[in-house]
């Protein structure tokens, strides 16, 4: 192949290539690559989800599951690394979708999507009242060990409200290192209310579980002292305005608008349902996590705690 190569002014590569897709040293003939050459410049081409219905169906189930598409491009090359019918690149996912004429996928399909904003704001836009950040006595962020910060170890956990209409809310945690998520139903915004859910919901974890929480400076968390008391988990909190400081939060959030859009009462959700929606999150893959699921990553921690 390199004398081919140094003949012809070619790449070693390119030969190697050329005669790779087209039968092989054995099977090659120049004639029939020609020919294989005309029919793959051939335009428009057909979707590789219309070729393939079994992938397209596949990819159908998954999106149903608010898989996103990326994440179903990483999950078939994770479970199937040998099987390249079964591969598909998130953009031909998207094209499908939304380039009807493709006819690979349904357009009733698009709902599962993750929705986003209906315009852009600004980093320093903030929702949060004249009094936000006003938390006696907080623990900053900048004095959390370096072990919470690089992931290192789990048991490290963010923290936030997702509010709804009617003044209804949930709070949403997220375990650093597994990405792993809980929802808690709330009766209420009150500190008192916020503190005593979290507290129960504290309960259900083993302390190696749940070392800490980073939380923002809302004043749902003005009762801070009496968690840590409860509980024996230390309490940091963001600077003001900084929610990039709880990413892997804010990014889960993000995700669970898919389940609770915004404009609707958060309150008609039991505690059960919550949890239903907690394990469809925990059983999408993730790109962070090389495309395994954080229920995976956690009951792995669960299982060496154990």
């Amino acid at each position: 192949m390199r004398s081919v190569a140094v003949r012809l002014g070619r790449s070693p590569s390119t030969i190697s290539r050329e005669i790779g897709r087209n039968g092989g040293p054995e099977r090659y003939r120049a004639s029939c690559a020609d020919e294989a050459t005309w029919e793959r410049a051939l335009r428009p081409k057909r979707c590789k989800l219309v070729r393939n219905r079994t992938l397209a169906s596949i990819v159908s189930e998954m999106l149903r599951m608010r898989w996103s598409p990326e994440q179903i491009a990483g999950w078939l090359k994770h479970t199937y690394p040998n099987n390249s019918s079964l591969h598909v690149s998130h953009e031909t996912i998207y094209r499908s979708l939304f380039i009807q004429a493709r006819g690979a996928l349904k357009r009733e399909l698009l709902e599962h999507l993750r929705r986003t904003r209906g315009m852009r704001r600004s980093r320093s836009y903030t929702q949060k009242t004249a009094i936000h950040g006003q938390i006696a006595d907080a623990v900053s962020i900048s004095e959390r060990p370096a072990g919470v910060e690089d992931r290192a170890v789990p048991g490290h956990w963010e923290g936030d409200l997702v509010f709804g209409s009617c003044n209804s809310q949930i709070a949403t945690l997220v375990e650093r290192q597994t990405r792993y998520v809980m929802l808690v139903k709330l009766d209420g915004k009150d500190s008192q209310t916020v503190v005593n859910a979290l507290i129960k919901n504290a309960h259900k974890l083993p302390q190696e579980l749940y070392k800490s929480l980073t939380w923002d400076r809302g004043t749902e968390m003005h009762g801070h002292k009496q968690f840590t008391m409860a509980t024996d988990i230390q309490v940091y909190f963001c600077d003001p305005q900084s929610p990039w400081q709880r990413g892997s939060n804010e990014n889960t959030n993000g995700l669970l608008r898919q389940y609770l859009p915004k404009g609707i009462d958060i309150s008609g959700h039991s505690q059960s349902q919550l949890n239903v929606i907690a394990r469809q999150l925990n059983e999408r893959p993730r790109k962070t996590l090389g495309f395994r699921t954080p229920a995976e990553m956690f009951s792995e921690c669960v299982a060496s705690t154990g």
